[in-house]
């Protein structure tokens, strides 16, 4: 619950939320692997929020993003942080112990593409973890919603009547509807790694089972995580 209570500050004070979430995320990945002495790539890894966090736990941090602007928000960029496209990661196979990725999938157009060259740079016996907003949940739209109910592109010109500008996440160029039902056709469909876990990451344990029923995993997961080990 206390997740869920920093996702409300998403917005108006991302430091909160992305600082409790890399903490959580930290905590989440320790039940897969020892984070010491780990090489990590962060795929979207932004202003560097997570940086801290699993450098203080001894993994080799490494983020890619491909937006500079989004990079700068805390200052200097890293040296460990490279500006290139998920789509294309700039990196040969099996690199990282470590590919981890947070509420990113849902910026790109070919999310799945994306999903596969993660696993392509994580080596034998390393983990893949992705995990990204659904569309069908409350915060789907991200800043538009709860209008994108009723349509992505009809979300994104109400706000931009509303507020006079566009929002931050525009429907078909930098969010786009993912679905719980395809993350879960991805992840059996690919060849490349073990499933390991397939799970909606802000709820409670006891509600694990939502994403075996087909209609309630949509409206109440609001974020799917993915967690793969490479074969």
């Amino acid at each position: 619950m206390g997740l869920f209570r920093a996702f409300r500050k998403e917005q108006s004070e991302p430091a909160v939320f992305y600082g409790a979430l890399a903490t959580d995320s930290a905590r989440q990945l320790e039940g897969y692997l020892h984070l010491d002495g780990v090489d990590m790539l962060d795929v979207g890894g932004g202003p560097g929020y997570f940086r801290q966090v699993f450098e203080e736990r001894g993994t080799s941090y490494f983020a890619l993003d491909a937006d500079v602007g989004e990079l700068s928000h805390l200052g200097d960029i890293s040296p460990r942080t490279v500006i290139g496209s998920g789509l294309e990661l700039p990196f040969a196979d099996h690199t990282f112990d470590l590919c981890y990725s947070s509420n990113v999938l849902e910026h790109v157009s070919d999310p799945w593409r994306m999903a596969g060259e993660m696993v392509r740079v994580t080596k034998p016996g390393g983990i893949t973890f992705i995990s990204y907003t659904v569309w069908y949940s409350p915060w789907g739209g991200h800043e538009t919603s709860p209008w994108h109910f009723l349509g992505g592109q009809r979300a994104r010109e109400r706000y931009r009547k509303r507020h006079g500008h566009e929002p931050k996440n525009k429907f078909g160029e930098s969010l786009f509807p993912m679905t719980v039902a395809s993350g879960l056709r991805w992840a059996a469909g690919q060849d490349q790694a073990d499933v390991l876990d397939l799970i909606p990451r802000y709820n409670p344990r006891s509600f694990y089972w939502l994403t075996r029923v087909p209609l309630l995993r949509e409206l109440f997961t609001w974020n799917l995580v993915i967690v793969l080990r490479r074969r």
